[in-house]
């Protein structure tokens, strides 16, 4: 197909924390060696920020270095954390507030503050513009352009106006061709261009499996009476049982806001669990409905996440191109937190693309100078550090891996001589349905808990409805064939959007993808135990449209 083509010197893939940092880093590099750069970021949202959902408590250490005057300038970084509560809930009404010395350090929050990581982007993205950068909203990477030295050259924007059956309709127009010297990829957790790449270089030959957890988040308005700004509670235990580890949080935002959220580790063993239900279940306990109650919800979104930590990271640099933030999987999972550790990683990259363009870099290099930065930067030290905290979790349970990891944080800085390793893939955990307990979850109430359903409509989630389907099957029969046999087709509970169906007719059972709903959360791609769904991108601004999460 013949294409439009533009030239860049750098293309970055995802306007989210990791992307605009890299893009805002070179142009203040390029400013300050008085080097002319093109830059442009590419977002599959319909805005920036539309797609960015986070929990957040978010520490300012990576933002302090890339812009230091951010209080005078107008970010978005207002509501100081101002107490910090930590539960272990035990039933599902009772929990017990676990003192500070009793949890590791990490879980501190003293100096940090409570963001909406959407708005905080579109502040980051409106930096970079002032600087130089041009950002293409709406314009999802459908393709990784290769040179034919087999170096990654750019990327393709997806095509828009396809039927059901990819043919051409009236409204057709083709992507376009955006080369680069050099491309960055931020797409995020589970990236599927970074999924590809990871596989065709063997980047993560000398890493762990990566791990995920599914990270839900709702905003509520609720009564300024029970509003307590700045106050930052998380919990471990119910609902989740001893062989699901996870935890739930809610954070006090300003202007009478909490977000309530529930994290759910993708390893997983139930197949009757359904990570939807158990978080609608966890509002109702007395430590979360105590804030909720009379109160309204207001938006609702869901988030696979990256949580592998140090030993899950994949060698992140390839001829002409790099891996950032999430894409790569730089969250420190012990902190809960991945926003300033993502920053951090695209303004290394930054250093290293600039640093590499000075002596007329034509492009295409393996720029294992990044590996350096990165090697001499905190950002290293710090996921060095929290190497054992998620497989000490998994190896030993939530409890003896919370007195491991509070012990080698609080008193021993991290340095404790064991390297944890967790090899286990969370695709392959699940028992069959016949040997797991069946989960039999309660009715919502539409106050506290609701449906799938009236949880994606204030997601504000759109597709466009002629379109190919996004989410591929390897093989079509094996929903029904093997997963329907021996899990009860996982797809229809593990999805938090109520994308997949199992349909029974007269003709027999049928499985259904609600395509329109995806919240493209990713979920699908990492926990299918066939491995048979593929995420791909679909039409530019589909998905969810959130506010301000």
């Amino acid at each position: 197909m013949e294409r439009e083509s533009m030239e860049f010197d750098v293309v970055i893939v995802g306007a989210g924390p990791a992307g605009l940092s890299t893009a805002c880093r070179l142009m203040q590099l390029a400013q300050e060696k008085q080097q002319e750069l093109m830059v442009c970021v590419v977002e599959k949202g319909s805005e920036v920020g539309a797609h960015i959902l986070s929990g957040a408590v978010f520490e300012p250490k990576a933002l302090n270095e890339l812009f230091p005057d951010w209080k005078d300038i107008g970010a978005p970084v207002t509501t100081k954390v101002t107490g910090d509560d930590i539960y272990l809930l035990n039933s599902d009404s009772n929990g017990i507030k676990l003192p500070g010395f009793s949890v590791p350090k990490t879980m501190h929050n003293d100096g940090n503050y409570i963001v909406s990581m959407g708005n905080i982007c579109r502040w980051l993205a409106e930096q970079a513009e002032q600087l130089g950068v041009e950002i293409f909203p709406g314009f999802p990477a459908q393709d990784v352009i290769y040179n034919d030295d087999g170096s990654v050259g750019g990327i393709i924007t997806g095509d828009m106006g396809l039927d059901a059956n990819g043919k051409e309709k009236d409204s057709f127009m083709p992507g376009m061709e955006l080369r680069a010297k050099y491309t960055v990829f931020a797409e995020g957790c589970r990236g599927h261009l970074g999924k590809e790449l990871i596989a065709k270089f063997n980047l993560d030959s000398n890493s762990s499996p990566q791990h995920y957890g599914l990270g839900f988040k709702e905003i509520w308005d609720i009564d300024p009476a029970k509003h307590q700004e700045g106050l930052v509670v998380h919990t471990a235990g119910w609902p989740l049982d001893k062989d699901t580890t996870g935890g739930g949080y809610l954070y006090h935002a300003e202007n009478n806001q909490v977000f309530v959220g529930l994290i759910v580790d993708l390893n997983y063993s139930n197949p009757h669990l359904s990570p939807f239900d158990e978080f609608q279940r966890y509002k109702h306990h007395p430590k979360i409905s105590q804030y909720l109650e009379g109160g309204k919800r207001v938006s609702y979104g869901a988030r696979a996440m990256a949580k592998g930590g140090f030993n899950s990271l994949p060698k992140m640099t390839m001829p002409g191109a790099l891996l950032v933030g999430c894409d790569a999987g730089t969250i420190n999972f012990a902190k809960i937190k991945g926003n300033h550790t993502a920053m951090k990683s695209g303004m290394l990259a930054a250093e290293a693309i600039v640093d590499a363009l000075i002596i007329n870099d034509e492009g295409k290099q393996d720029l294992i100078s990044y590996t350096d930065k990165f090697k001499d930067s905190w950002l290293y030290d710090e996921l060095y550090n929290t190497r054992n905290f998620g497989p000490a979790m998994h190896k030993f349970g939530t409890m003896l891996g919370g007195v491991y990891n509070t012990i080698d944080q609080n008193f021993c800085g991290g340095k404790l001589p064991f390297n944890f390793k967790d090899d286990s893939v969370d695709y392959d955990q699940l028992k069959l349905a016949s040997e797991a307990a069946v989960i039999n979850y309660p009715k919502p109430d539409s106050k506290l808990s609701f449906d799938k359903l009236s949880s994606v409509f204030i997601s504000n989630t759109n597709h466009e409805e002629e379109q190919p389907c996004h989410l591929k099957l390897a093989d079509s029969n094996i929903p029904i064939t093997v997963n329907l046999v021996k899990y009860l087709e996982p797809a229809q509970r593990y999805c938090p959007a109520g994308v997949y169906e199992v349909e029974h007719t007269e003709e027999g059972d049928k499985f259904v993808i609600n395509a329109q709903n995806c919240i493209h959360c990713k979920t699908c791609d990492i926990k299918d135990p066939s491995q048979n769904i593929t995420w791909v991108t679909p039409e530019g601004t589909g998905g969810p449209n959130y506010p301000n999460m």
